[in-house]
């Protein structure tokens, strides 16, 4: 198990592609890939909750990554991200607790949906806001 704080400069075979999706097959080139998700999964909903950032305290590879979220109710967890997609595996930031069992969401947006109704007020008016503004686009 690797305990480093995911820094990609230390991790071997890094070959300066891992930007470059045509170059993602190529052995040793992924070693980002669920870091760079987890980031661009915490952009993606960052404005609907407290807080939410990458972990850098429990270790990430190619296939897993750790996202701490608090909600707006003030709920802290720690979701794990794999291909398999998210999931709470603690109560609290930078944790993760083996006895959990929780589902995987395929997205973060139904995982949110149901731990947070704060959340998901958030992020429907932003959509009915963003719908808005498509429509009077449209009409002018």
């Amino acid at each position: 198990r690797m305990e480093t704080g995911c820094n990609p400069m230390e991790l071997p075979n890094n070959t300066g592609f891992e930007e470059d999706a045509d170059y993602r097959d190529f052995e040793g080139t992924d070693v980002k890939d669920m870091r760079l998700e987890a980031e661009a999964v915490v952009n993606d909903v960052l404005f609907a909750v407290s807080n939410m950032f990458v972990s850098k305290n429990l270790p990430c590879a190619e296939d897993v990554a750790y996202i701490n979220v608090e909600t707006r109710e003030r709920n802290r967890y720690c979701l794990e991200l794999t291909e398999a997609g998210l999931r709470v595996v603690a109560y609290d930031f930078d944790q993760t607790d083996d006895r959990l069992q929780t589902p995987y969401h395929e997205t973060v947006y139904s995982l949110l949906d149901s731990l947070s109704p704060a959340y998901r007020e958030v992020f429907g008016n932003a959509l009915l806001q963003r719908l808005e503004a498509l429509k009077k686009e449209s009409q002018s």
